[in-house]
């Protein structure tokens, strides 16, 4: 039923997400949320290489031992910031979960995968205004979200 469909709201802790749980609370009131936090898998592993390795002629060493706590410490913060979002949206009216997903193909993706895996009624998400190339060579993700998704998607552009 659609009045019982969950909202997902695209949470990384900055004061735009912030913004969307305001936005989402006033618009929603008390309904169901999946707040969200999307983490890259695998980050450690590409940070870890040697800058020597860069110039192409020798692949490097990677310590996987190190690159994999440091995954590990990227997923437990992803977790910490997917429930500090999840407790400042049921501090604000809403009854509120906390994921953190792992994504290597975008954030975009994993919340529009996400949203259709839960039946989402509406994905809020927040807006940081990229502008001119910054915009045109490192896209946007909630341009993605807006393009892809199969629900109404809320925009919050940030004060």
């Amino acid at each position: 039923m659609m009045s019982e469909a969950p909202i997902l709201i695209a949470y990384d802790g900055s004061d735009p997400a912030r913004q969307c749980i305001s936005e989402a609370a006033k618009l929603f009131k008390s309904r169901p949320c999946v707040v969200m936090t999307v983490w890259e898998p695998g980050l450690a592993y590409a940070i870890s290489v040697p800058a020597s390795s860069l110039d192409g002629l020798s692949p490097g060493v990677v310590d996987v031992e190190a690159a994999q706590e440091t995954d590990e410490a990227i997923s437990g913060r992803a977790e910490r910031i997917a429930n500090d979002g999840a407790e400042l949206a049921r501090s604000a009216g809403l009854q509120a979960e906390a994921i953190a997903v792992a994504e290597a193909a975008g954030v975009s993706n994993a919340i529009t995968d996400r949203a259709e895996e839960i039946d989402a009624a509406a994905i809020v998400i927040g807006s940081r205004g990229l502008g001119g190339l910054r915009a045109r060579l490192e896209g946007s993700t909630s341009s993605r979200v807006l393009k892809h998704a199969r629900c109404p998607v809320l925009l919050v552009h940030h004060d």
